[in-house]
């Protein structure tokens, strides 16, 4: 079926009916009246099929018919396999998430960002837990905060009924895997480097959040929150 309508796509020899047509090639393009293209076409042993009826004149190719089929019906498979399907993979927490938890579901939206995928984290507040709302806005922003070299937010966290969304899209595809050795030493770098810092600042510096956290607009709770648990 698909066959049939790439095939009923083009006009071919005889079924091209107009006065005169424009014969491209690997030598350039040539105008000619039809009749002579077709002509051009029975000398060479092959057919003469319109490409682009809609230009003025219509433009046309000499070529076995059967071959330039075949070409359309690879180029359509390949286009179609590079097409990527984005889909949408959800991440979800609870207000009071502890720490394995967080890394686990972490590492899972690492990889669906490497994938290529969207991903939508959330915190679902069960009962009386909507009153830590607050808590659940800061593990959101930590959450963005920690993925930030493979995806970026696309909206900020927002509250819908019991659940508070945020939702970040890969920053590029085909991103390369990290072993996780190269993950670790990184880890430990920073740790490194962040004692150093910690270490130069005086006591009567104000603490910034650096990233992402520096544009996020939270709430002030929230912000307080987030600093106590970096300190």
């Amino acid at each position: 079926m698909k066959n049939d309508k790439i095939k009923n796509q083009y006009r071919v020899n005889e079924q091209i009916r107009v006065r005169e047509v424009r014969i491209v090639g690997d030598g350039g393009s040539t105008v000619v009246p039809t009749r002579q293209a077709l002509d051009m076409a029975r000398e060479q042993g092959v057919d003469l099929v319109e490409i682009s009826p809609n230009a003025n004149p219509p433009v046309c190719r000499l070529i076995d018919y059967s071959k330039f089929l075949y070409q359309q019906k690879k180029r359509a498979k390949e286009m179609k396999a590079k097409q990527v399907k984005v889909e949408v993979k959800e991440i979800r927490f609870g207000p009071q998430t502890d720490e394995h938890d967080y890394q686990f579901k972490l590492k899972h939206a690492k990889e669906f960002l490497e994938d290529g995928n969207k991903v939508r984290a959330y915190v679902f507040f069960r009962g009386r837990s909507i009153l830590f709302k607050e808590q659940g806005e800061v593990l959101l922003l930590r959450f963005a905060n920690d993925l930030e070299e493979w995806g970026k937010v696309e909206s900020m966290p927002s509250l819908e009924g019991k659940k508070m969304f945020i939702y970040l899209a890969p920053k590029k595809a085909g991103v390369v895997k990290k072993s996780q050795q190269a993950m670790d030493r990184e880890r430990k770098a920073s740790e490194v480097k962040d004692t150093t810092i910690s270490m130069s600042v005086s006591e009567d510096d104000e603490p910034t959040n650096g990233g992402l956290l520096a544009n996020a607009k939270i709430s002030e709770d929230a912000l307080k929150k987030l600093t106590a648990d970096e300190n």
